[in-house]
């Protein structure tokens, strides 16, 4: 079974946060604090000197509509963020990917958080896999991941390999 460190590390001695809610009736008060560095570095163990996070956009291929969509949005994706790595769009499954898909991948956490929002109310029937860049490609692909829409499963033996690999 894995081990996860506490996410309160560092926080040990802090104060007791209040319990107070705010006017909304809903929401707790947090009181002012230091900006987290999460908004200007990835997070560790994310190594960014390639980049941050990998989106795949995956599409049923045998779908004409939903191939038409993701070919359309990799059009939009390019014309829209084109500071951001975007790679060609494939019609058939690659690597450890199960279906057709293109890649986009960001490099600080402002482009991650502007193409996460923007790709939450514009993937339409795509699904997106994202996931981060550390020195393990299976636990980024299997346990770091997140997904927008349906899941798909991974060729995760492939994944295991290049792990090993130290790829």
């Amino acid at each position: 079974m894995p081990q996860w460190n506490s996410p309160l590390a560092g926080y040990e001695n802090a104060e007791p946060l209040p319990d107070k809610i705010n006017p909304d009736g809903k929401s707790l008060y947090n009181p002012p604090g230091p900006r987290s560095a999460a908004y200007d570095q990835a997070p560790k163990p994310i190594d960014s000197s390639n980049n941050e996070l990998d989106f795949h956009i995956y599409y049923m291929q045998n779908s004409a509509s939903e191939a038409k969509y993701a070919k359309e949005l990799h059009e939009r994706v390019r014309r829209e963020f084109p500071e951001l790595r975007i790679y060609k769009f494939w019609d058939k499954p690659v690597g450890p990917h199960p279906v057709a898909m293109f890649e986009v991948n960001t490099f600080n956490p402002h482009q991650t958080g502007a193409f996460f929002s923007w790709l939450t109310v514009n993937r339409g029937p795509c699904s997106v896999l994202i996931h981060p860049n550390t020195d393990n490609p299976y636990k980024d692909h299997t346990e770091l991941m997140t997904w927008m829409g349906r899941p798909w499963p991974l060729d995760t033996e492939m994944l295991l390999q290049a792990t090993r690999r130290g790829a």
